[in-house]
């Protein structure tokens, strides 16, 4: 296999950002909900884990980045190709998508 572009602690921070995000809305939304389930059912709160990833589960989410940019690049190039009325995908069509590819990711 080929080395991936995509670093993994890079992929890892950028989960992590995700992960703190959603936890903290998760906690504004909460406290209302906790108000509704004290009187339904006198829920306790949940313990919180840490979540994490391991070293495997990165380096396929790294592989999966991977495939996903390149499979999204020569998609673009192919309908420029096409509105071209061209059909093969030549190295120009992926020169001219690259610039808004890397604007997106």
């Amino acid at each position: 296999m080929a080395d991936n572009p995509f670093d993994a602690e890079t992929v890892h921070e950028i989960f992590k950002l995700v992960w703190r995000r959603k936890t903290q809305d998760r906690e504004r939304g909460e406290s209302t909900d906790d108000l509704q389930n004290e009187a339904v059912g006198g829920a306790s709160k949940k313990r919180r884990r840490p979540t994490t990833a391991n070293a495997n589960a990165l380096k396929l989410s790294c592989e999966l980045l991977r495939i996903f940019v390149a499979a999204e690049a020569v998609q673009r190039a192919a309908i420029i190709a096409e509105a071209e009325g061209l059909e093969k995908v030549e190295a120009t069509h992926l020169e001219r998508v690259l610039p808004q590819l890397l604007l997106d990711f």
